[in-house]
């Protein structure tokens, strides 16, 4: 398991080993001591799974309070997957980091509490798990728009089947509720 940093120091992309033979693959989604040794040591309680079709845009969703840290990864299919900073007060507020993930590169993203996420499906089809430290609380859920101009997130599509939620969302600088930046001691 290898990891890279991002534009976003807090956000990591990790590569997962996957062992393949004539068969198929085998690879090991989380294994909390190796991942606490490359810096995740979040307690994981939910699991989440979507299935999406192509052009399928779902985010930027976060939850405050009850803030969730996601370890994300497709197991088919691929994505375009997006993560903002949106902590009140973060040196980097409003910047985003993307990368494409999907069932052939194995790829993790780790974004921790306080990152608005979503992601646009790139194939036919695609399985998404979402490994998350907190329950979903409905009351607690919120989105930024999407395409809101102040972020310039360069989406792979610019009419994405979204949700009427997703569409009606607001923008960064509207949104009534953001987790506040606490920098590490």
């Amino acid at each position: 398991m290898n990891v890279e940093p991002t534009s976003l120091p807090e956000v990591l992309l990790v590569q997962t080993r996957a062992f393949s033979d004539h068969r198929g693959w085998f690879s090991e989604i989380h294994h909390d001591e190796r991942y606490q040794a490359i810096g995740i040591s979040a307690r994981f309680v939910q699991d989440n799974f979507s299935h999406s079709v192509r052009g399928t845009l779902r985010g930027l969703h976060f939850q405050e309070p009850h803030a969730q840290g996601k370890l994300v990864q497709v197991l088919s299919g691929a994505v375009y997957d997006v993560v903002v900073d949106v902590r009140r007060g973060s040196p980097r507020f409003g910047r985003w980091f993307a990368t494409e993930l999907s069932g052939d590169n194995h790829q993790q993203l780790w974004l921790p509490p306080g990152f608005a996420h979503g992601f646009c499906v790139l194939s036919e089809t695609a399985d998404f798990l979402y490994k998350c430290t907190e329950r979903y609380d409905p009351k607690a859920e919120r989105s930024i728009l999407w395409n809101d101009p102040d972020l310039g997130i360069a989406w792979p599509t610019a009419a994405p089947l979204l949700s009427p939620k997703d569409a009606d969302a607001p923008r960064l600088r509207d949104a009534p509720v953001l987790p506040d930046f606490s920098p590490s001691p």
